[in-house]
């Protein structure tokens, strides 16, 4: 999942991406309503790109969590934020299910399903998966272009001697008299 400019405002409600940087503040947008406002340092900002879920051997980044969802769900919406904890945890089990019951709070787990919800219903999912197999085979076309031009020149070897006719003097090594 591509997560990328997506962030959330401790204290605000929802969703908002960046729009624009000033000199004492960032400009962000609601990814529901579409209002704009500055946020000032004082703000605390997480960008979802950088969101993981704690688990016993590493941590699971949100992105990887939310393809899971959306590759298990066929791209439609996934269980509701308002059903009861037991439910949410049962289910979050499916995805991640060695996840650390005791660093991962309620309130983690109804975020979590809350902003998937919220992005499939603004369109904001996107499998980077695709971008990636899109790109490799345009990479895959230039190189078979750059094959079909001119072969490479063969450099052909010189003597040792040849080649330092063409140093300048000053440059070149004395070399030791033998003798």
């Amino acid at each position: 999942m591509d997560l990328k400019d997506i962030i959330s405002i401790s204290g605000k409600s929802g969703l908002f991406s960046t729009v624009g940087k000033s000199k004492n503040n960032v400009i962000v947008e609601s990814i529901i309503d579409k209002k704009r406002f500055p946020i000032f340092n004082t703000n605390r900002i997480s960008a979802l790109s950088d969101i993981s879920i704690y688990t016993y051997e590493e941590e699971v980044l949100l992105s990887d969590i939310y393809r899971k969802i959306y590759e298990s769900n066929d791209g439609k919406p996934t269980i509701d934020h308002s059903e009861s904890t037991e439910k949410l945890r049962a289910k979050l089990k499916e995805f991640v299910p060695n996840y650390d019951k005791e660093q991962v709070y309620n309130s983690d787990i109804k975020k979590l399903f809350q902003w998937y919800n919220l992005l499939h219903k603004t369109k904001k999912l996107k499998l980077k998966k695709l971008e990636k197999e899109d790109s490799k085979t345009e990479k895959a076309t230039v190189k078979a272009d750059k094959s079909e031009k001119k072969p490479k020149k063969q450099i052909s070897k010189k003597s040792n001697t040849a080649i330092r006719k063409q140093i300048p003097k000053k440059i070149q090594t004395p070399q030791k008299k033998s003798g």
